[in-house]
């Protein structure tokens, strides 16, 4: 008889558990739906205030969903304070990380920016968005030596990609190889005839 009392106690203890396990799913499955209605709606305050209501400081998930509606709202810094929380649960994991680049660059933190696309790169090698990305920063600082290392990276895997043969061929007209960005340019202009940069970056070297 207490055998069975014993084994009674277990099942409703294991049932209590379980409801209450359900309740909690369901709660987070309602906070994550109600973000993403008011994300469309444009009101990340009340996206990022139904996250806050369910908020764990070990999930990854509703760090890195919080991260990325603080970058829509415009408050950079607790953005990338919610994207650092996420990279920290899953170190390897590389989403956080493309995450945290959007606010960091738009802080003017280029050197935080470089260090995720580099660590994406040291778990995914051929990760062409990195090296792609990686690439436009080292560009857009003026850093062309290191731009054309990335775009052509890029541009070895995927010879026919129009945005990468742009950068490389603007990034080969900085460094003064003409020959070689006149041929990119026209590459170029093969997958889009009527691109204006690449028609400016030739007349530039005629």
């Amino acid at each position: 008889m207490e055998t069975l009392k014993r084994m009674l106690l277990v099942i409703i203890a294991a049932c209590g558990i379980s409801i209450s396990n359900a309740q909690e799913d369901q709660q987070l499955l309602d906070a994550f739906s109600k973000s993403y209605q008011m994300e469309q709606e444009g009101n990340f305050t009340g996206a990022v205030a139904s996250l806050q209501s369910v908020y764990s400081a070990d999930s990854y998930e509703i760090n890195l969903r919080i991260g990325w509606l603080l970058y829509l709202k415009g408050s950079l810094t607790e953005s990338m304070e919610y994207y650092n929380k996420a990279i920290n649960l899953k170190p390897y994991a590389i989403e956080p990380r493309f995450g945290i680049a959007y606010p960091a660059y738009d802080y003017g933190n280029h050197a935080l920016v470089i260090e995720q696309y580099q660590k994406i790169l040291e778990t995914c090698p051929n990760n062409t968005l990195a090296m792609y990305r990686l690439g436009a920063v080292y560009y857009y600082d003026q850093r062309y030596a290191e731009a054309e290392k990335q775009f052509e990276k890029v541009v070895n895997l995927f010879p026919f990609d129009y945005d990468s043969l742009l950068m490389l061929a603007w990034t080969k007209y900085q460094l003064k190889q003409y020959r070689e960005a006149l041929v990119l340019f026209n590459k170029a202009l093969l997958y889009d005839p009527s691109s204006e940069s690449a028609k400016e970056g030739i007349g530039l070297i005629r």
